[in-house]
C-alpha cells in the first residue's frame, strides 16, 4: 500500500466518528439539560514515543505510520445550556454547571442528570423518562407539599462522568461526589435549563467532516489511479 494513503484513510476514520458525534449533538439540540461531546485529535506518534519509552523497538511499519492523525479522546462540553423561565412548579434548573439531580435508573441504579423536567407520577416525582428523582438517602421523593426541599442535588466534575443512557450521566469509579445536605439556592424552580448544542456550530462543523471525509476519500483515489497508470507504464516498458 501506497504510505500516503495511511494518514488519509486514519483521517476518514476520524471524521466519520466526528460526524456521528456532531449528529447526535444535533438530535439533541432541544433535549432539556443535555450536553454536547466534543473530539481531541493528536498523533500515533505520541503512542509510538510512549512505547519506546517502555522499551519498544519500532518496526518499518511503526515509523511509516508515526505521523498518522488519530482520535485521541472525547470530552463533556460542561458549559451550562440557557435557562429558560415555564412557570411550572415541577421543573427546575440547576444553579452551577456542575451540579446534578440524582435519579434512579431503571436497573435500579443511581444516575445523575441536569434535565429538571419533572412530573408526578402516582404521587412520586419522576423525570421525562417516567424515572425516580431521589434524596439524599437515594429514596424516591413523594410530591407533598415539602417536597422541594428534598430534592438531591450533588457536585461531581466532568471528568469523572461518562455520558449514559436517557440523557444520563454515570459516575466513573472512585468518582468524588459531593452531596449537599440542603439544596437551597442550588436550583431555580418554575425554569428548565435547555440544551448546550449551538445548532449554527454544530452544522459548520458537520459540514466541515464532511468535506474533509470527501477530500481524503478523492486523495486516496487519486493515489490509486497513478499507482495503476505506474504499473501499467512499467509493464509496458518490460515488454
Amino acid at each position: 500500500m501506497n504510505q500516503g494513503t495511511y494518514p488519509l484513510a486514519a483521517s476518514m476514520i476520524n471524521q466519520i466518528n466526528r460526524l456521528d458525534m456532531i449528529s447526535n449533538n444535533l438530535a439533541n439540540s432541544n433535549t432539556n439539560g443535555f450536553k454536547q461531546e466534543g473530539t481531541t485529535e493528536g498523533s500515533f506518534n505520541y503512542y509510538l514515543q510512549k512505547a519506546a519509552q517502555e522499551g519498544f523497538t519500532p518496526t518499518k511499519i511503526n515509523e511509516v505510520t508515526n505521523t498518522i492523525p488519530k482520535m485521541d479522546s472525547k470530552f463533556i462540553n460542561s458549559e451550562q445550556g440557557p435557562i429558560m423561565p415555564t412557570g411550572n412548579t415541577l421543573d427546575f434548573a440547576l444553579s452551577d454547571s456542575d451540579t446534578f439531580f440524582k435519579v434512579q435508573d431503571s436497573s435500579g441504579e443511581v444516575v445523575y442528570t441536569r434535565d429538571g423536567a419533572f412530573k408526578n407520577l402516582d404521587g412520586f416525582l419522576v423525570d421525562s423518562n417516567g424515572q425516580f428523582i431521589l434524596n439524599n438517602d437515594n429514596e424516591p421523593i413523594v410530591t407533598q407539599e415539602d417536597f422541594t426541599n428534598q430534592i438531591s442535588v450533588v457536585k461531581i466534575d466532568y471528568k469523572d462522568l461518562e455520558k449514559y443512557k436517557d440523557n444520563n450521566f454515570k459516575a466513573k469509579e472512585d468518582a468524588t461526589i459531593e452531596v449537599f445536605e440542603i439544596n437551597d439556592g442550588q436550583m431555580l424552580q418554575g425554569a428548565i435549563e435547555r440544551s448546550n448544542v449551538n445548532s449554527v456550530i454544530a452544522m459548520v462543523g458537520l459540514i466541515d467532516a464532511h468535506r474533509r471525509f470527501e477530500q481524503s476519500q478523492k486523495a486516496i483515489k487519486t493515489i490509486d489511479e497513478l499507482n495503476g497508470k505506474l504499473i501499467e507504464k512499467i509493464g509496458n516498458d518490460t515488454n
